[in-house]
């Protein structure tokens, strides 16, 4: 079933603010930090359903964090030296069973810090979240708002470092002038084809058609790519489609005989499509999210240690899982340690007052800054340069680290404009 596209966006305030208590009234779990032998970190993400791809890499990249820092005797915090254990719950990627999760990591667990994807599920985690006054990190920075002071997005800033994508392929593919899109009408789908729209307006790229929104309950791609391909389109892109989604439409344009650029956001297991199409096929994807072996990596601007080994250890652990998340958790952890042992606490308050005291700050792939009160209300997201990567000989790697807040800095307004057309801003959310 494809759908048109459609303005507003979730309404997802009323869930925010319908529980809220004061912060440090008793609501805090009942446990003796004093007394604790290890800290505890949640992971609340779905590790089951089809968005478990982006949950349960990210559990097993953050265990394989956890062992690195126990194998050194774990996270200092003050005088004390403490084992680090990571805390999993499925949320199924629903919001019902998140407000169960987070009941559960934050009141019996005593978790000190929860991770998140984000979506679907965070207004069902909010209202105890804001009531605690638990330190939350999300994916999906849409998430944020002027009421989400302790949710923060130190990993990336989705979608909008998508632009350097289109960026790149302006300046180096500069034959290209249009593109059609599709995405999941959902709350990573509206926001990524805003953001990519902005980006081909700021490009010069004109769009053959409206972008082509499909029900996530599509199974069936092939109505899909036809009226994608039947405005003859020199690139095209699959926004922030989940792989389950992204595999089978790479199908139907291979054996619809596409053979233009391919653009997205992700492009998790492109070794599953290469297999399902061809070499020549995928070859030249534009994408946003490395393989951690690439040698791009290896540079000390890169604020993730030895990311080689890392991915080396990854795959010997979980042959063939490597994704978008795999990383993304464990870099947020790196994060979330520094502050903790640079505040002498892992109390929520503390350890996101050492966060944003900081100078010189770098995010995973470089210096970067608390940035997003303009999108989100709220400057939680952690800003810096993106990786723009392509799939070179079957393999992903690196063309250019690109400044995001550059791009913002000379085309926000559009990016505004699309973002209010499909209801992204956090003040249309409310």
């Amino acid at each position: 079933m494809l759908k048109s596209p459609r303005p507003g966006g979730v309404n997802r305030r009323n869930i925010l603010t319908s529980t809220l208590g004061a912060i440090g009234s008793g609501l805090w779990p009942r446990r003796l930090a004093a007394a604790e032998d290890r800290v505890r970190i949640g992971f609340l993400g779905p590790l089951s359903g089809p968005v478990a791809p982006w949950g349960q890499p990210g559990l097993d990249g953050s265990r394989l964090w956890a062992e690195w820092i126990n194998a050194e005797g774990g996270i200092r915090i003050g005088e004390r030296q403490l084992p680090v254990e990571i805390v999993a719950f499925d949320d199924e990627y629903d919001p019902a069973r998140a407000r169960i999760g987070a009941e559960r990591l934050i009141r019996r667990e005593g978790v000190s810090f929860l991770m998140m994807l984000g979506g679907d599920p965070w207004p069902g985690a909010a209202p105890l979240v804001q009531a605690t006054g638990m330190l939350v990190s999300t994916l999906l920075p849409s998430d944020l708002s002027p009421e989400t002071t302790t949710l923060i997005a130190p990993a990336e800033v989705h979608p909008i470092y998508n632009v350097t994508g289109v960026d790149w392929l302006s300046r180096y593919r500069p034959a290209l002038k249009s593109a059609a899109i599709c995405a999941q009408d959902d709350v990573f789908g509206l926001p990524s084809v805003a953001t990519y729209l902005a980006a081909f307006a700021a490009a010069g790229i004109h769009m053959t058609d409206e972008p082509f929104f499909f029900d996530p309950a599509t199974r069936d791609f092939e109505p899909l790519v036809r009226r994608m391909l039947s405005g003859e389109p020199e690139i095209v892109c699959l926004d922030t489609c989940y792989p389950d989604y992204i595999l089978p439409i790479c199908e139907q344009l291979f054996r619809q005989g596409f053979r233009g650029q391919l653009l997205s956001c992700t492009l998790d297991f492109h070794d599953r499509i290469i297999a399902r199409t061809s070499a020549e096929f995928l070859e030249g994807t534009i994408f946003q999210f490395p393989d951690f072996d690439d040698p791009a990596l290896a540079v000390p601007e890169v604020n993730f240690r030895d990311p080689a080994r890392f991915h080396a250890e990854y795959e010997a652990k979980f042959p063939g899982q490597w994704s978008s998340v795999s990383w993304q958790y464990a870099a947020t952890l790196d994060l979330w340690k520094a502050a903790a042992e640079a505040a002498g606490s892992t109390a929520p308050a503390d350890v996101l007052a050492a966060m944003k005291a900081g100078r010189g700050l770098r995010h995973v792939f470089g210096p970067a800054r608390w940035w997003g009160e303009e999108l989100f209300g709220i400057s939680n997201a952690l800003v810096g340069n993106w990786p723009v990567v392509e799939i070179s000989g079957s393999k992903a790697r690196i063309r250019e680290f690109t400044s995001v807040t550059g791009w913002y800095d000379r085309h926000g307004p559009l990016l505004h404009r699309e973002m209010e057309r499909y209801g992204q801003l956090w003040s249309q959310r409310g």
